[in-house]
């Protein structure tokens, strides 16, 4: 049974991490731009969701020789890169929970999570449309949960974590604003939620690791010579990981 539940969990990721790539195309804009509407050619973009590729172009390149550009060109992450990506979070996710009812809820939040990685490693930016219902999500579905018979977490540690979280971000926000940005105080509140789910010992385990990952990365970026101590980096990728990584302990240990 439980290889069975990685199985499907890899399964969805594959499906939902291939649907990511237009959204990961539109939201990726640098701060205060509005999000992207159109395509590198031109074409107006319908919906969030959707492969990689322009579906007007490729009609272009089909029938008319006066397309601008190069028709059908990718305007976004891989879609392989993306399904690949949100598979595997899925498949470990199911790994370490089993079938335990928050295994819902954190396969439903791992595709936001490698989206949100996706855009800030390339803008530097983590999109409030995503950030803040993220965390209205992880407490709504993990108070469903708390319904369901055999779950292992509880429900006001989460919303315990969220809060003492998202306040630890915002007072590192307030100290060094050029080092931590307003989306990851609010990206905190999301992963606060889903650590406080397993505990406290969970919610300092994921922080650390995010912090610590974030630090071994810019200090190898400094070391190749492709970065300067005041160097800004995004931080909501490392945020993630580590959250991911503490999750995975904390539901494997329950």
């Amino acid at each position: 049974m439980d290889l069975l539940v990685v199985v499907l969990a890899a399964l969805w990721g594959a499906a939902a991490g291939a649907h990511l790539p237009r959204a990961a195309y539109r939201f990726a804009v640098p701060e205060e731009e509005p999000w992207r509407s159109h395509c590198p050619d031109g074409h107006a973009l319908e919906g969030w969701l959707g492969r990689r590729a322009c579906g007007d172009c490729a009609e272009d390149a089909k029938g008319a020789k006066g397309t601008q550009g190069a028709p059908g060109r990718p305007y976004a992450p891989s879609a392989l890169l993306l399904a690949t990506a949100t598979a595997l979070t899925c498949a470990l996710l199911a790994a370490a929970t089993g079938t335990r009812p928050e295994l819902a809820a954190w396969l439903l939040l791992a595709p936001v999570w490698v989206l949100l990685a996706a855009v800030d490693l390339r803008v530097r930016r983590l999109p409030d449309p995503l950030t803040l219902p993220m965390a209205a999500a992880a407490l709504a579905l993990l108070g469903a949960a708390a319904l369901l018979p055999e779950h292992a977490g509880d429900w006001l540690t989460a919303l315990y974590g969220a809060l003492a979280l998202g306040a630890g971000y915002f007072v590192l926000f307030l100290v060094n604003p050029g080092g931590m940005g307003f989306g990851d105080v609010k990206l905190a509140l999301g992963t606060g939620a889903v650590l406080g789910w397993y505990g406290w010992p969970t919610v300092l385990l994921g922080t650390f690791a995010g912090f610590l990952l974030g630090a071994l990365y810019g200090g190898a970026l400094v070391l190749a010579g492709r970065a300067g101590r005041k160097t800004a980096v995004p931080f909501g990728p490392f945020l993630l990981a580590g959250a991911f990584a503490g999750l995975l302990i904390g539901a494997y240990a329950a």
